[in-house]
């Protein structure tokens, strides 16, 4: 079996095609695969460090408002388009399959063209233009939360979740704990806002660490590289608290959120894939600078099902973020009711559904 695979921008897109990459790797040693994006996007770096045939075109994004940069990228369209074709008959795949991004527009639409099944894969609840623009070519249309499916056209829509879900399944939960110095025996909350962290979750961080030293329970804060030395600062300032362990960066997520009670985090879509597959309770606090609103979005499809307490940055404060913490992790009820609710949602076979809509698309195609 041969896979043409693109994805880009941020790593909410990338690594979800790694992770069916890595599943279909289990299932079938001699599948070969293609990874087309842009030379110079996070996808170049991150792909070629998995060891994935890797090739690129050039491509931008449409400005919403009128502009001449959007002559420029109808003719990068196209381009891409014709560059797309080029690769995809030498590579000649079984499927291509998009995962988001502006770069999964002229490789996908060069697949559909072609004849060749493609799927595109929506991991938010509310689809990005580009997804929009290829759900009308292509033969499947893969979505993570059910919000998704009314934007899409009927028939195309399979619910698979995200691959990711299934990565993060079957780590030591004692062997994540130990790994960032946490008691095992101990609750713990994980609090961070991505690999680059968020100022305002460090800003109402930064104040609770006084009240936070005297909480029966554990603390493992993830700063982001930027913010890590303010913050240990900070932590001095309080007498370094022996239950809340500093980190700026760690590599065994998957690991460290096994052995996690309760997490504090932004709502991007592969995290909430990540711990719905775990049935971690979560508070979510939505960026308000993506697209559309979508974390928000993507919070509430938590939210609203009693597997997450939603937090607005705008109403996030240190004495809210405390109180909210403290209401979930000193309620043993409270817990095991989240925790159900969270694995309700979750789709833990992500990676083999997303398999096994492509190797059926492939057979009837």
């Amino acid at each position: 079996m041969k896979i043409a695979l693109s994805g880009g921008g941020t790593g909410g897109h990338i690594y979800p095609a790694l992770a069916l990459i890595r599943e279909i790797q289990k299932q079938d040693k001699n599948a070969e695969f293609l990874y087309i994006g842009t030379k110079n996007g996070l996808e170049a770096s991150i792909v070629h460090r998995a060891n994935i045939p890797f090739q690129s075109i050039e491509i931008s994004g449409f400005k919403r408002s009128l502009s001449l940069d959007n002559v420029k990228t109808i003719w990068r369209f196209l381009k891409g388009v014709q560059d797309s074709k080029k690769m995809l008959k030498e590579f000649q795949p079984d499927v291509v399959i998009g995962t988001g991004g502006y770069v999964c527009g002229p490789v996908v639409y060069a697949g559909a063209k072609l004849g060749i099944p493609t799927i595109i894969h929506e991991q938010n609840s509310v689809p990005g233009l580009t997804n929009k623009f290829l759900s009308k070519y292509v033969d499947k249309v893969a979505v993570c939360f059910d919000e998704a499916v009314a934007s899409f056209p009927k028939g195309k829509v399979v619910m698979t979740g995200n691959p990711r879900a299934t990565e993060v399944l079957g780590q030591n939960a004692i062997n994540g704990k130990l790994s960032v110095g946490l008691d095992p025996a101990k609750p713990s909350v994980l609090i961070f806002g991505g690999s680059r962290g968020a100022r305002p979750i460090n800003d109402a961080v930064l104040k609770t660490f006084t009240q936070l030293a005297s909480r029966p329970y554990e603390v493992l804060y993830i700063t982001g590289e930027v913010h890590y030395e303010s913050v240990k600062k900070e932590a001095e300032l309080a007498g370094n608290p022996d239950n809340i362990k500093i980190k700026p960066f760690i590599h065994n997520m998957p690991e460290v959120l096994a052995g996690t009670d309760l997490a504090v985090t932004r709502a991007g879509a592969t995290t909430l894939a990540e711990l719905t597959s775990l049935g971690i309770p979560s508070i979510l606090i939505p960026s308000p600078y993506v697209t559309n609103n979508h974390q928000e979005k993507n919070a509430r499809a938590l939210s609203d099902h009693g597997a997450a307490e939603l937090l607005l940055e705008g109403d996030l404060s240190a004495n809210k973020l405390i109180e909210s913490i403290d209401r979930i992790l000193l309620d043993e009820d409270k817990i095991v009711a989240m925790k159900s609710a969270a694995k309700k949602i979750g789709v833990p076979d992500a990676a083999d559904r997303l398999y096994n809509v492509m190797k059926k698309l492939m057979k009837d195609k």
